[in-house]
């Protein structure tokens, strides 16, 4: 097992399906400024497969103009998901996700469980739902399945949680491996997957790094090499730049949203989602 952090470990597919079997509508949380690389196809098979509901919840909207991650949503209704935006650190779009779950159920009330890659913003999810006036319960009467290290809370009266997210184990290559959580410090050397995502990001936000970091320059290994310098960060015995901090940082600041990015759904994008 990977450790994550704030106690989480990366789940296995196993501890996925249970927790898929314990919900009757699987909430799956993806980045709404990459969709389509941080939603898992395995995962949707399996709540298809268990007969449970799925809600696509497009979380970090406050990143995306507005204009784009509606046109995601729409996108992915019309291909017959249910799809909701929400901007949880700001508890934006809270009530319009009750209001989905809702509507997803086959019956009230009904129990729910927050699935999705590491950084996607499951706790956040979680937490927003909870709110200040939930309340912990005890399992419903008459559900198979619950043991008492299962936690649900009470979201509203008609609406109960599983309080532990399900972290979907980081696969893919190595780009997607990093779009998709993974740590920088799980990385044996950081600076070919970072220059990748410089790549990635340059190409949908050409300006990227000139507004995050003042870096004008559109060369990935230069605007390694400039950040480290600007940073202070230095080998000690050949006073060259430390790249490698370099590459962490901008790693860690995607995951966290310093650096600007979103890509609009195009024609080749939409053939991918079929």
């Amino acid at each position: 097992m990977i450790k994550m952090p704030y106690g989480f470990s990366l789940a296995g597919w196993s501890d996925i399906r249970r927790v898929v079997s314990r919900a009757d509508v699987v909430l799956e949380v993806i980045d709404a400024r990459d969709p389509l690389r941080t939603r898992s196809r395995r995962l949707e098979r399996i709540v298809e497969e268990m007969g449970r509901e799925l809600l696509l919840v497009l979380n970090k909207s406050d990143l995306v103009p507005k204009t784009i991650v509606e046109e995601w949503v729409h996108l992915f209704r019309d291909r017959g998901y249910r799809a909701v935006y929400v901007a949880a650190t700001r508890h934006w779009g809270t009530k319009y996700l009750r209001r989905a779950i809702k509507e997803a159920a086959p019956a009230l009330p009904v129990i729910t469980a927050v699935v999705g890659y590491p950084k996607t913003g499951k706790s956040s999810i979680i937490n927003a739902l909870k709110g200040r006036h939930s309340a912990s319960t005890s399992p419903i009467p008459g559900s198979p399945g619950y043991t008492h290290h299962v936690q649900l809370y009470r979201v509203e009266k008609n609406i109960l949680m599983i309080d532990t997210p399900g972290v979907i184990p980081v696969e893919g290559g190595e780009l997607e491996r990093i779009i998709r959580g993974q740590s920088p410090e799980q990385l044996d050397d950081p600076v070919p997957p970072a220059i990748k995502l410089i790549e990635r990001i340059l190409e949908y936000v050409p300006t990227a790094f000139i507004q995050a970091y003042k870096i004008r320059t559109r060369e990935p290994i230069k605007i390694l090499e400039e950040l480290a310098k600007r940073r202070g960060w230095f080998y000690k015995k050949t006073k060259e730049p430390l790249i490698e901090e370099a590459a962490r940082t901008i790693i860690r600041d995607y995951h966290r949203g310093k650096i600007p990015f979103f890509i609009k759904p195009t024609r080749t994008i939409i053939l991918d989602m079929v």
